[in-house]
């Protein structure tokens, strides 16, 4: 009787649990929320790797910067122009062609003059002026202050002078050609030290005159500074005088300069003392005159000794 009770007792719960059991594996099953993940900045899930990735694109190569255009290209090679080379200085062009370094930096709107690029194309002749193939100025206009000589009527006069007496033509016996005509500038010499090296067109383009440190130098004729400084390589100390537009003369390796730029000085001025500045061989002036920026034997251009 009481086994027959705990039998009935154990099937109803073992039918009980069992009905448990398959309600609970029948039921609806509550899924997890989708969530949109597509704004959110979530990493996508990786590629399978049965998936071929394909090839990869190379990067893009980055634009090639267009090349830099120097002011004043489109003039490079006129007549009139000059193209800047490595290690150029305004001071340099400008003694090479005649002209000061205000000037240039005048005609080719240089605010800096201190700012210039090899390759840079500059004019070297003033604007509306005429010149050669090799950008020599054919039509200066002289400064109507100095005084001027028709180098024509010169060289006729030189021409048609009364032949010399054969005694004084044996002594002078002259075996250079007729002097170049210095525009009625009257130059003379600028120290009173003995001749040291004389004119040579490929070695030295004037003359240096020696003396002792602190010796006068003046200046060789009337004319207004245009360089004061020693910026120039080679020269020291460096005095630039322009006479008209024309001539200029240049003083070199002074140990002190006693006049400035602009400053308007008068032939037999004294404008510096004589030194040894970037000289390698001792106290001297280093004196040259250019001619239209070319220099000229100095010696046919200043009274004799």
């Amino acid at each position: 009787m009481i086994l027959n009770s705990f039998q009935r007792c154990f099937t109803v719960l073992a039918l009980g649990t069992l009905e448990l059991l398959v309600g609970c594996s029948s039921g609806p099953r509550a899924l997890a929320p989708v969530e949109d993940r597509s704004a959110s900045g979530a990493v996508p899930t990786a590629v399978p790797s049965t998936v071929p990735a394909g090839p990869v694109a190379a990067p893009k190569a980055p634009n090639p910067e267009p090349e830099k255009v120097l002011p004043g290209a489109e003039n490079a090679g006129k007549p009139g122009y000059y193209t800047i080379r490595q290690g150029d200085t305004l001071t340099r062009i400008g003694l090479d062609n005649g002209h000061s370094w205000r000037d240039l930096a005048k005609w080719n709107n240089l605010e800096n003059p201190n700012l210039i690029e090899t390759g840079q194309v500059i004019r070297i002749a003033p604007p509306g002026a005429a010149v050669e193939s090799a950008g020599v100025v054919v039509r200066p206009v002289v400064n109507s202050a100095l005084p001027a000589v028709n180098a024509n009527a010169a060289n006729s006069a030189l021409a048609s002078a009364p032949a010399a007496s054969a005694s004084s033509s044996a002594s002078a016996a002259p075996s250079t050609p007729v002097l170049p005509v210095d525009e009625g500038l009257g130059f003379m010499w600028p120290a009173n030290g003995p001749l040291l090296t004389g004119f040579d067109e490929a070695k030295n383009k004037g003359l240096d005159i020696g003396g002792k440190a602190g010796d006068a130098v003046v200046a060789a004729a009337d004319g207004q500074v245009v360089y004061a400084g020693a910026g120039l390589r080679g020269y020291g100390n460096l005095l630039i005088l322009k006479h008209n537009n024309i001539f200029l003369t240049a003083y070199a390796h002074n140990q002190t300069l006693i006049v400035k730029e602009d400053q308007k000085v008068k032939k037999g001025q004294k404008i510096a003392e004589m030194g040894s500045s970037d000289s390698p061989n001792g106290v001297k002036l280093h004196f040259e005159i250019r001619r239209q920026g070319k220099p000229v034997d100095p010696a046919k251009l200043l009274p004799g000794r």
